[in-house]
Order: C-alpha cells, then structure tokens, then sequence
C-alpha cells in the first residue's frame, strides 16, 4: 500500500453492542471455508512495510504489550489490530487463524463507508446536497410512503434523526433492523415506517437510514453500489476484494453493513479520512466533506461515553499526549473498528468476533490502555 503520508447502564451497553452491528449472530459468510474464513489472494500492489515505532515518535514496549495482552490460544475474540502512525504502518497482528488476506464482515463499520460514498456523490453534483428531502429521490420508486410524510432530509438520515419510528436498540420498533432483513426491498420497508417525531429531533439509531441513502447514491449515480464504490473510492485506493452484501434477490446493496473486507483495506479508507480525503495526490473526497461529516452533528447520550454522532461516523474525547483529543470511528458488532485521531495523526483498526457481546469492549481497553499512551511525540 503506497500512503502519503458502547432501562439500566448493562441493558444500554448490550443494545448498543447489538444495534452497532448490522446483525448480530455472527453466521459465516457466502463462499466462507468451513472454518467460516473467507480467503482472497494477496494484493500484488500492497506496499506495506512495517517502521520501527520509534521512529514516528511512539512507544515499541506498549505496543509489544497491546499484542502480548491478546495472547494466541486465549479465547479475547479479537482477530486483527493494525496501528498506523504519520501514514507508515507500525503494527499488525492477527489472531485466531486470521491473516492478512483474510475478509471481515465489518457489520455496522459499513456505514461510514457510506457516508464517505455521499459525499463523493454530492462532490460530484450527482445529489445536490444533504438538505435535499429524501422524498425527491425516492418519491417516484415508493409513492405516498409514510416515511415521507414530514420530509426527512438526507441529513437526518445520516445523523439518524430521520423521526420514523424506527430503533435497532428496541427489539419492539416497527422500524427494527431484523424486521427489515426479514423484508424482500429493504428500502420498501424502510419508506413503510411511520414517523414519531419530527424530523432533526430525536437520535435513534437505524440501519434502514443508511441502506436508504445507499438507493438514493444509486439512483443518482445509475450505478450499483459496488460499481460507484469500485470507480470513485476503492479503485482509486487499490481496494481490490472487498465484497458487499446484497438484498431484494441480488438486485440492491446492503449500505448498512456486512461488507466484507480485509483490514489492511480498512486502514486504508482510515487513513484517506484522516488526510480530508485526500490519496496520493489526488482528492477522493471533498475536505470540506469530511470535515463536515466528521464533525459532531447529534449524540446517543443514553451512552456513558464515545456518544458522540456525526454523519454515520462515531466521536468521542480520548487522551492523547495526556490531554484530551478527539476520536473518530467506524463502529461495527463483534468488534469492528476504524479509529482515527487527527491530532496524533494515527489510524488504528481491530475486527472481531465478539458478537452481541460486552467482551467486544476489550478493543477499548487496548486504545485506552497500550494505544493512544504509547503515542509519546
């Protein structure tokens, strides 16, 4: 790779566990190995070369400790973490019969990457900006469908304030995400589901958002999912196995979880988003996007902490340097993470296979504990 460069406080933590993840029970996926494995060749252009951690300014002791705290045999659940600091990659470590060229159903990390889609859309003029109704795109496709009714923007679908009554932390919300997996077009579904509140008012989470704002990137673009990501964000960064998941018979992409990647690929788009979307020169993303869509626009302040919300990406307030910095992630079930710390120019990324679980809170303590402590200067 060539780079220039979580009722009471348990039953809230288990939903949010639950509800990160696109679908929680873990099942391997199409064309998996019989240990559940899907395999793909190695990227002959990846240029990844490991640098001394010293030698941009970070602890090697801690960071020799991050990965002896996960010790091979040890049932922790984790299955990769990859660490990336100043655009060199100082640390990558797999578990559990995992390796480099192994995918990873990133679940609910998904949706960042369709936030990051768009905004390659609205760069490209193809949907005219965030404050468009969702209803001028996809009107036409479902009439009269209740979900229109009080107007949601494309912005209150990716800050998850759509208003329809529609929560995947409340197993009886008519709007839950295993109800739609249960639907033919999940969009159909989705468009089906009344609204409680007006729009921009209330944060809940809800995956028929993004699966929503993946059709309309279609519809604008003419182009299938896996075809508009392939020509504008993971062509360009040489992101060449990646699979996405698919609906109604084949015929639409899940945009709300499930994609298969590997990790080094998720470091990738990591570090694209740390750069304002920036890629050897060239401007994937519009830098007035990421910052808009990176930046705090609402919250789940049920939460204890990590709570903040931007455009489908996660925030919160780490320490770093030993004051407090801000964190962007991509959170997904099971322990699928993209972190990234501007301030500390450093990209961390973990997967996991601690479904529906609390253990997946172990990727936090190793930020907390061996991470972000070992980024001295």
């Amino acid at each position: 790779m060539k780079i220039t460069l979580q009722c009471v406080a348990t039953i809230i933590l288990a939903a949010f566990l639950a509800g990160c993840g696109g679908s929680g029970a873990g099942k391997p996926p199409p064309g998996a190995d019989p240990d559940g494995k899907v395999r793909v060749a190695p990227n002959p252009s990846d240029q990844w070369a490991l640098v001394p951690a010293a030698d941009v300014g970070m602890d090697a002791a801690l960071l020799a400790s991050a990965v002896a705290r996960l010790p091979d045999g040890k049932v922790h659940g984790v299955s990769s973490m990859l660490v990336m600091r100043r655009g060199k990659p100082v640390l990558e470590q797999y578990w559990n019969g995992y390796d480099k060229d192994t995918l990873h159903d990133i679940r609910s990390a998904t949706k960042s990457i369709t936030s990051m889609l768009m905004g390659i859309a609205i760069d490209r003029k193809l949907v005219g900006g965030v404050h468009e109704t969702l209803a001028s795109h996809l009107g036409a496709l479902y009439p009269n469908a209740p979900a229109f009714r009080l107007g949601p923007t494309l912005r209150d679908l990716l800050t998850m304030r759509s208003g329809l009554d529609c929560d995947d932390w409340n197993s009886s919300s008519p709007g839950h995400e295993d109800k739609m997996y249960g639907s033919g077009d999940w969009v159909k579904f989705y468009t089906s589901v009344a609204a409680i509140n007006p729009p921009g008012s209330a944060a809940r989470y809800c995956t028929g958002n993004p699966v929503a704002l993946g059709r309309v990137i279609s519809q604008a673009s003419k182009k299938t999912i896996p075809a508009f990501a392939g020509e504008f964000l993971f062509g360009p960064l040489d992101i060449v196995s990646a699979r996405w998941a698919s609906f109604d018979n084949g015929n639409q992409t899940d945009t709300g979880g499930h994609v298969l990647i590997r990790p080094r690929d998720m470091a990738k788009l990591g570090q694209l988003a740390l750069q304002k979307g920036m890629w050897n020169g060239k401007q994937l993303i519009s830098a007035a996007w990421m910052e808009e869509s990176m930046a705090q626009h609402t919250g789940f302040y049920s939460l204890p902490r990590r709570n903040e919300y931007g455009y489908l990406w996660w925030r919160s307030v780490e320490r770093v340097f030993g004051r407090p910095e801000d964190m962007i992630f991509a959170d997904g079930n099971g322990g699928q993470h993209i972190f990234i710390v501007p301030s500390a120019e450093l990209v961390v990324v973990f997967t996991g296979e601690n479904y529906n679980s609390a253990a997946s809170k172990i990727v936090f303590e190793m930020l907390d504990q061996y991470i972000l402590p070992s980024v001295k200067k």
